[in-house]
């Protein structure tokens, strides 16, 4: 089966349900979401606790409430959803390869395409943990789905490594279905999680942190018995003769997320080594012309809301393409330089930003009064003040566009401390 849509969508979580709604109202007349679960809503869909929609809603929803606004406006429209459907392709012609039980395989051509896929956790495999491999090591989004929608619970005795927010919130779900949660180990000096998270999730409940932690063996045969964690030095290696035993029955990995981009990278789309996502513009839109990206599979993003004003923003652009087609564009560099992991987008055209350019990044270490610090061919335009800055929280600042002179952007930080 062959078929053309203007838009087509990868993914039904917030990220593709955003995209596809402000396609189809910026005027996309045929739009279509592509979704291998056998429901939208994403990952919202598992995590039952509030907090979501605080700033794009103004009130307070748990996460399939947040998932369900998008949804029922979806149905109020004629937007195609495709459930079951997985993508096995995508070509720089924006033609997509997809398969699912009632139509076998399928090929869809598109005017321009959003990639809305997510992310996935980083899995024991990748961390070279020493020990056997016995049952009860789950990633925290595993666990998550066992215990909030399949009624599953997955241990009684739990240790966290890492302290990532579905960690941090997981650790609190455990002892509320009334599991022990001897403690939570981090590798870093500092949580990964946001502040409320640790706050809400670990002091609240008395959880032990240990910061500049890891693993450094699981016991048991068939089943976890028990690790052993160490401290780690600046370079993180374990130092001898810190070992500390722990029993416990499970270990749920919360160790950071990778973003989906296979599809991306089939694609011919450029990558950013250090976001793991697609080099994106002002709008979105990848180094590809007419495919664009969004949510986590273009960063990991720490809140929902930011993940719908991203999508937002992609949509719209892939349903101007759609309908106008690719004009060239001069485009200047953003670059990341002291104090930032990332910065993004990294790319961005001057006749394509309206009155201000939002740049998004996350710091390497946690830092006090600091500056954040533009500079444009050498010479600064622009400073923005921070109180306090922690990697766990993704970071904002909008320039605005009479500032952006220039062919090359850098933003770092300057003065301040670091904790």
């Amino acid at each position: 089966m062959e078929k053309y849509y203007d838009v087509a969508v990868i993914g039904a979580g917030p990220a593709g349900l955003a995209a596809a709604l402000e396609a189809r109202k910026t005027g996309a007349e045929k739009v279509v979401v592509l979704e291998r679960d056998f429901e939208a809503g994403g990952i919202l869909n598992q995590c039952i606790h509030n907090g979501f929609g605080l700033h794009y809603f103004k009130e307070e929803l748990t996460g399939p409430e947040y998932a369900e606004r998008f949804i029922c406006e979806l149905h109020k429209t004629d937007i195609e959803l495709k459930l079951n459907t997985m993508v096995l392709g995508i070509s720089r012609a924006k033609h997509i390869t997809a398969v699912n039980p009632q139509e076998g395989v399928l090929g869809i051509d598109a005017g321009a395409v959003v990639l809305a896929m997510g992310c996935r956790e980083r899995p024991r495999g990748s961390l070279g943990i020493p020990g056997t491999r016995p049952a009860g090591i789950f990633t925290a989004g595993t666990a998550q789905r066992y215990v909030n929608m399949e009624g599953c619970m997955v241990g009684r005795k739990v240790l966290i490594l890492g302290s990532g927010d579905i960690g941090l919130i997981m650790a609190r779900r455990m002892v509320l279905e009334g599991a022990e949660v001897v403690a939570c180990v981090e590798l870093m000096p500092y949580s990964a999680g946001l502040r409320r998270n640790i706050v809400q999730c670990l002091d609240d409940f008395d959880i032990p942190l240990y910061l500049s932690s890891t693993i450094t063996e699981i016991r048991g045969k068939h089943r976890v018995e028990g690790v052993v964690i160490s401290r780690v030095d600046k370079d993180r290696k374990p130092i001898p003769g810190t070992e500390k035993e722990i029993g416990c029955d499970t270990v749920l990995l919360s160790v950071g997320l990778i973003p989906e981009n296979e599809l991306s990278q089939n694609a011919g789309v450029e990558m950013d080594m250090r976001t793991k996502g697609p080099v994106v513009y002002e709008n979105m839109e990848t180094s590809v012309p007419g495919i664009f990206a969004c949510g986590n599979v273009a960063q990991v993003h720490d809140l929902v809301d930011f993940v719908t004003m991203e999508s937002i923003r992609a949509g719209r652009a892939a349903a101007e393409f759609a309908a106008h087609g690719e004009k060239e564009a001069p485009f200047f560099e953003l670059y990341a330089s002291r104090g930032l992991n990332y910065i993004l987008p990294q790319r961005a055209r001057m006749d394509r930003i309206d009155q201000f350019l939002d740049v998004f990044f996350r710091v390497n270490d946690i830092y006090k009064n600091i500056s954040i610090v533009v500079k444009s061919n050498g010479g600064e335009i622009a400073r923005f003040k921070r109180d306090y800055a922690v990697p766990g929280e993704m970071e904002r600042i909008r320039i605005p566009k009479k500032l952006l002179t220039g062919n090359e952007i850098e933003v770092s930080l300057k003065g301040g401390e670091q904790e």
